[in-house]
């Protein structure tokens, strides 16, 4: 088993956010109404860096609490990218990088912990020194998603939460050594 320290790469920065980027998650039929959660702008990256990435959520179903219909939600998350140097930034084109996750939250479960973690090369024709924006996404859908009138959410609970990336390189980071004081 290959491991990151015997490719020769070094781990060259950690950044990481647990400033939850939205406060609920609109519960409909499709599961394509994503919702960001955190997002990580990176230092400048190159073809082959690898980007160690995890991040954790906890969403709460309150659909129909206290006086409406309750009922199980699907919830599905994943790890996204774009180009935060391109001008476009988030309008521009996204990208999955991870592998799609899913599970249902019953009203008895209330609460569920969303985990996730990629590891993820930098590709070849990234251009060199341009940041990528990674982002974690949710969405929340069911066929029973009328049943109070179309208006229920997941709560996304801050606090318990956040995404990691560490960024491995082949090239490492020289820090210049201080000038001795006289």
């Amino acid at each position: 088993m290959t491991t990151l320290a015997s490719t020769g790469l070094t781990l060259v920065g950690v950044q990481a956010s647990d400033d939850v980027q939205t406060a609920s998650i609109p519960i409909d039929l499709p599961s394509d109404t994503y919702r960001l959660l955190y997002r990580v702008i990176t230092g400048p990256l190159y073809p082959g860096d690898l980007l160690d990435i995890s991040g954790d959520a906890r969403v709460s179903n309150n659909a129909g609490y206290p006086s409406g219909t309750r009922y199980t939600v699907g919830v599905g998350w994943h790890l996204w990218a774009y180009s935060y140097t391109d001008p476009a930034r988030s309008s521009g084109p996204w990208w999955r990088i991870s592998q799609l996750m899913g599970d249902n939250v019953d009203p008895t479960r209330h609460h569920m912990p969303l985990h996730i973690s990629t590891l993820h090369r930098v590709p070849d024709d990234h251009p060199p020194g341009h940041r990528l924006a990674i982002c974690f996404r949710g969405d929340a859908h069911s066929t029973a998603w009328k049943a109070n009138g179309g208006s229920d959410v997941l709560t996304v609970d801050a606090g318990y939460g956040q995404l990691i990336v560490r960024r491995w390189a082949a090239q490492t980071v020289t820090v210049p050594e201080p000038e001795p004081t006289a």
